[in-house]
């Protein structure tokens, strides 16, 4: 083997390889998407924290809050805090552009036992997450709503 087929052959495998979707990233926005209007909003302000954690082993963690959020001063405070947040974990697998959630602990108690899909893209090292049309128990007025949610790939 030559030195050019050589180098021809590593650029040529390392152009095929599929970033994975395995270690942890950093939440970039979260934005929702009304279907009957087309508008969008950030439910959780503009600048957000969060982190979606993929183990290997096939084990999820997901957390998104909101921006802003303060410590309860009351029952009704504490209530408040319930709907700037959302985090569930559970077992997962991956279809080659969705994942597959068996949630076993969320942050809401009706997301318990289901499964959640998510679909995915990953450019680079940033992965943009879009949920199927549903209701979300956060905003229920806004009938059906999609989020879009972009990390970037700790490091």
């Amino acid at each position: 083997m030559t030195i050019e087929s050589a180098v021809t052959t590593a650029e040529s495998s390392e152009t095929l390889t599929t970033p994975t979707i395995h270690g942890a990233w950093s939440l970039l926005s979260y934005d929702v998407e009304v279907q009957s209007s087309g508008t969008t909003f950030a439910p959780m302000g503009q600048q957000p924290t969060g982190y979606v954690i993929f183990t290997p082993e096939g084990r999820l963690s997901f957390t998104l809050s909101a921006e802003g959020r303060q410590h309860p001063q009351s029952i009704n405070d504490q209530a408040k805090l319930f709907s700037s947040m959302i985090a569930y974990t559970g077992t997962y697998h991956l279809d080659p552009d969705r994942w597959i959630t068996e949630v076993d602990v969320a942050w809401n108690p009706d997301w318990v036992g289901t499964q959640q899909i998510r679909f995915y893209r990953i450019d680079h090292n940033t992965l943009t997450v879009t949920t199927p049309w549903r209701v979300m128990p956060n905003w229920p007025d806004e009938g059906l709503t999609r989020s879009i949610v972009r990390f970037k790939r700790c490091q």
